[in-house]
């Protein structure tokens, strides 16, 4: 099967409301999928902020309360874990971080498809994985955003 058709397929999933095909064509199989919207930065609520970890209190710095939501940020597909843009460059957050919904934490390349892994909500980022540029497993816990 020739890159052109592969890319067709790609753009055609991307078009649709499809998430996952399977093309065979002689002796090559090519396995397209993308995460649904709800899945996009899989985001779940865990009931305590206390089991992520500390960041010691700055001087100006709200510690959050036991009441407060901690959300994790795991990984909606397998693939290789990218913290930042490009070699060489600074990763998209660190913890400590103040993050906007929406913002780029992570890239994870799947099947040299690269999938945007964005903020579920704004807040503060507790926790994050040390994997960078390296596999993850769909579920991997990826940070936490308190």
């Amino acid at each position: 099967m020739d890159l052109s058709k592969i890319k067709t397929l790609i753009d055609f999933v991307g078009r649709s409301n499809i998430t996952e095909l399977t093309v065979t064509e002689k002796d090559v199989t090519v396995r397209i999928f993308r995460a649904s919207q709800g899945q996009e930065a899989a985001a779940e609520p865990e009931q305590e902020a206390g089991s992520t970890t500390s960041l010691g209190n700055d001087a100006g710095t709200d510690t959050p309360s036991r009441h407060e939501k901690t959300y994790v940020v795991k990984a909606p597909v397998f693939g290789v874990l990218h913290r930042t843009p490009a070699p060489g460059e600074l990763p998209f957050v660190t913890i400590g971080d103040e993050v906007e919904e929406g913002q780029t934490l992570f890239i994870i390349e799947a099947m040299k498809v690269f999938n945007t892994i964005a903020a579920p909500r704004s807040g503060r980022i507790t926790h994050l994985t040390e994997i960078d540029d390296g596999e993850v497993e769909t579920g991997d816990l990826l940070a936490e955003i308190a």
